[in-house]
């Protein structure tokens, strides 16, 4: 309740101030304004959770004030009128208002309307936040926290139709751990979680903020690489190559460990159905398999 900030917006400056200290002594934290404008110049450097406004003021008056908080802020806005004036309950709502008192106000009142105000505003926010988590645990590998590869074919249709729209070039890599099944059965897959896991930040931290990463399945993973064309992400795959060689291992005291990853390059081809697309990534790497692994293969038609 303490980090609540309540705005109080009002140009009569005696209902302004007793206003002002009804909510501090309430238990918030209370900011005040004298206009609509000076309101707006306080929200851009300092956050209010509610906004409390008369509706005449000065200038722009609280309809407006509470359309523009409403557009550029995270506030919510209860509004204050007479009963004479000329706003109705419904203008209020479809600004934006979360509630609509009328003078005189009662202190009562009006803390058990802002408590209602903050209480619904919580569990918007909590609501808004368990869909951002379930939209996270639909898109992320629990274990690495790169994307899944649901949200793979999901981005990669959209780059694919950017692409084909606008013709920037794209690529694709797809990436196994060599002698995985070996690795795990040797150590355990504990200590073959943890490869996976410090394979999936190798792979990030060779990319650009562009790119993205996906466990693709099992010891798989993927990357697509928007404008970038086969020999640009052939470059990528070398880099990814030799910083997962370069990492040591430790599933046992008596000796570091290293794996190897064998990469499959290719470049999209223009009006080519995903799936052939995916299909000659898959190809390549098996490539890279065949002929020794711990290789790059870059395959760019079929």
């Amino acid at each position: 309740m303490e980090d609540t900030c309540i705005l109080i917006v009002d140009d009569d400056a005696g209902i302004r101030d007793t206003m002002h200290e009804f909510i501090g002594m309430s238990g918030y934290e209370a900011m005040a304004a004298g206009s609509a404008e000076e309101a707006l110049e306080i929200l851009k450097t300092k956050q209010a959770d509610v906004v409390i406004s008369d509706i005449s003021l000065p200038g722009m008056d609280g309809l407006e004030l509470t359309d523009r908080i409403k557009k550029n802020f995270d506030a919510d806005v209860i509004v204050i009128t007479g009963y004479s004036a000329d706003y109705s309950y419904e203008e209020a709502i479809s600004k934006g208002a979360s509630d609509f008192l009328f003078k005189p106000v009662r202190f009562a009142e009006l803390l058990l309307r802002l408590k209602r105000v903050l209480k619904e505003r919580h569990l918007t926010q909590e609501r808004v936040k368990m869909l951002e988590q379930l939209q996270t645990l639909a898109t992320t590998d629990g274990l690495t926290k790169l994307f899944n590869s649901r949200h793979f074919y999901n981005q990669l249709t959209l780059e694919v139709d950017r692409s084909i729209r606008y013709n920037p070039p794209l690529s694709l890599l797809l990436l196994d751990i060599d002698h995985f099944k070996e690795f795990n059965d040797s150590f355990g897959h504990l200590e073959g979680d943890k490869v996976l896991v410090r394979l999936a930040q190798i792979i990030e931290s060779c990319l650009r903020k562009l790119d993205t990463a996906y466990r693709y399945g099992g010891e798989e993973f993927t990357v697509i690489l928007p404008e970038t064309t086969g020999d640009e992400a052939e470059t990528v795959a070398y880099r990814i190559k030799n910083a997962v060689e370069e990492e040591k291992f430790h599933p046992r005291a008596d000796g570091d460990k290293t794996v190897t990853v064998s990469i499959g390059v290719t470049q999209y081809r223009p009006t080519e159905d995903i799936s052939v697309f995916v299909k000659r990534a898959d190809t390549a790497m098996y490539q890279s398999k065949e002929e020794g692994r711990n290789r790059v293969t870059a395959l760019f038609s079929e």
